[in-house]
Parts: structure tokens; sequence; C-alpha cells
């Protein structure tokens, strides 16, 4: 049975990271004394939901946690400390800290080492969140004791809605580009300047001339996409912030 410890201390355990090559002892204390953290656990580096949603939506989210409180965002996975850093720089996650609990200790504290060894992969963590303030749990958001790895509660969302439901997220935005045009970089300067993190879709790289055929209907770049609307082109990203900022005049006014 999975233990919910709000309320409790989280395990005073050390940690072997990784620095300039050496390894470095990272105590309980040094994570959480006298911060505010938000932790999520997961099951293993380089896994499928914990590559493609888990661990990208925390970072994704990083900023907007600093804004509500959040000092620090932490990833903890029985995992040695080379395969965390392999895994962090795979990622490109610079805004979570990646802890290695190589040993389980942290995770066994906390009541959330399972059994996996029917894939292969021995003793690992359940998949879970939580909130800490300077090392008192105030919130945990545990995923199902069902088989399998259920991903429901633990993500990043769930853990801002708790601290601020009303705190405003990023867009989702993408752009599809081809290297050396300089439309696209009038572009993508457009969305730096207005606050906007974006994933580039490079021709050559990541997809063919017929992709954008395929999902915008035009032979042309760059195609921006704005939480699932298709803006468009250099123009219509123009117009499209014109219209942004003319709406937060309005509303200023």
């Amino acid at each position: 049975m999975l233990e919910n410890k709000q309320g409790q201390r989280v395990p005073n355990v050390v940690f072997k990271t990784r620095a300039d090559g050496e390894f470095v002892d990272v105590s309980s204390d040094d994570i959480f004394s006298g911060k505010t953290v938000v932790v999520f656990s997961l099951p293993g580096a380089f896994t499928p939901t914990c590559s493609s949603t888990h661990l990208p939506r925390f970072n994704e989210l990083a900023e907007v946690f600093k804004n509500n409180g959040v000092d620090d965002i932490v990833c903890i996975s029985v995992n040695d400390a080379f395969v965390m850093d392999a895994w962090k720089e795979n990622q490109e996650a610079d805004k979570v800290t990646l802890i290695p609990d190589g040993n389980g200790d942290f995770t066994r504290g906390m009541g959330m080492l399972v059994d996996k060894s029917d894939i292969g992969f021995g003793e690992r963590s359940w998949r879970y969140s939580m909130l800490v303030k300077d090392g008192v749990i105030e919130k945990m958001f545990i995923e199902a004791d069902m088989p399998g790895d259920p991903f429901e509660v633990s993500d990043a969302d769930t853990m801002l809605d708790y601290i601020n439901a009303d705190a405003s997220k990023p867009a989702a935005v993408s752009i599809i580009t081809r290297p050396g045009c300089p439309f696209c970089a009038q572009a993508k300067r457009m969305l730096s300047a207005h606050g906007m993190d974006y994933d580039e879709i490079s021709l050559g790289t990541h997809a063919a001339a017929r992709s954008v055929r395929a999902i915008t209907g035009r032979d042309t770049v760059p195609q921006v996409f704005v939480n699932s609307e298709h803006i468009g082109g250099t123009e219509e990203l123009e117009a499209y912030f014109a219209r942004l900022d003319n709406n937060k005049a309005k509303q200023a006014a």
C-alpha cells in the first residue's frame, strides 16, 4: 500500500551526484532546507512517459512555478548519476534539478520503492509528485496503486493547479522553418520579443517540404501554430501580435 506522507518530513539521505567529473554528496537538507520545492518521481530515465511528458512539462512550466513561489523543481529517480546527467542533457531539461537516488534510499524512505523485476527494472520508484516546504511535505499526488505505469495525477499541470489554479500558463507554440530563411528568422524574433518559447521544426532535419503542404496546405515557411491554431506566416504572425497588443491596450485603458 502506497502511503501518503503529507505533514511529515522528507527522508534524510545523501544523494551521490556528479559535478565537474567528480562525485558530489548532496543531502536532503541541501535540497529542501528553507525552500519551497516541487518534487516529481518516476520509474526511470529515458523511459517513454517520463521522457515524452512527465519531465518535459515540468521543465516547460518551470518559470510559472517560480512566479508562484516555488524555489526549485526536483526530479528524483532510482537511477545512477551518470544516467540522470545523460538524460538531463538529452532532454535539454535545464530548468529542473535531476537527482539520482541510485540506491533507492530516498524512495524507500518515502514508501514509494516498488518491485519492477517483471520488466527487468529491479526496484524503482512509483510515480508521484509532492510539494515540500522547508523539508515538510504539504501535498502529495500519488498515482493509483494498479498494474502498469498509471500517469493521471502526478503531472505538472495538476501540481500547478494546486498551487495556483489561476496561474497563467505559457502558450504551446511551434514553428516550421527552413535553414537560411530570413522570414523564419523574423518570425522567431517576433515570438521571442513577445516572450513565447517555441518548438522549431526545421525542414531537411525534422521534416520534408511535403509535410508543410500536408499540415498547412501551403508551400512556404515559416508556418506558426499557437495552442493548435494555425497562425500562418510572418505577415499573419505580425497581425496576430498586433491584435494581442491592441486587446491588452484596451484592457489596460
